[in-house]
């Protein structure tokens, strides 16, 4: 019963949140991130790009909220193109995200993500 709860009241969150994404990046990364908590990679990569898209392609017209929202989302991409080896895809999210927002966090993924590639042409 407490199951079947639990299963309802998720898809009930996935139905509400759906419902109200439509041009509102906030919400679509909220439900990226829910998404990725749950293990849902393909989902949760389409709501971050579509946070990507929702926002203006010229960073100087964003607020400071949707400049972070936007680094978050490519930063997020990238760690989720990992989980699916899609280690290239992966980055250049990471460099996307270190060019908007550069901390050590982001120079680590971006640092790590091209010694796995260059790991990873040398096997081949």
């Amino acid at each position: 019963m407490i199951k079947h709860l639990k299963i309802i009241l998720s898809l009930l969150f996935v139905v509400l949140a759906l419902s109200g994404c439509k041009d509102d990046p906030q919400r679509n990364l909220q439900l990226a991130q829910w998404y990725s908590q749950k293990g849902l990679v393909d989902e949760a990569i389409l709501e971050y790009r579509e946070v990507t898209r929702l926002l203006p392609s010229d960073v100087k017209a964003l607020s400071r909220e949707e400049y972070e929202m936007l680094a978050k989302a490519h930063y997020s991409l990238a760690l989720m193109y990992t989980k699916k080896d899609w280690w290239n895809y992966a980055l250049m999210e990471a460099e996307t995200c270190f060019e908007l927002l550069p901390t050590r966090e982001h120079y680590d993924i971006v640092t790590l993500l091209r010694k796995r590639i260059d790991l990873q042409d040398t096997e081949s």
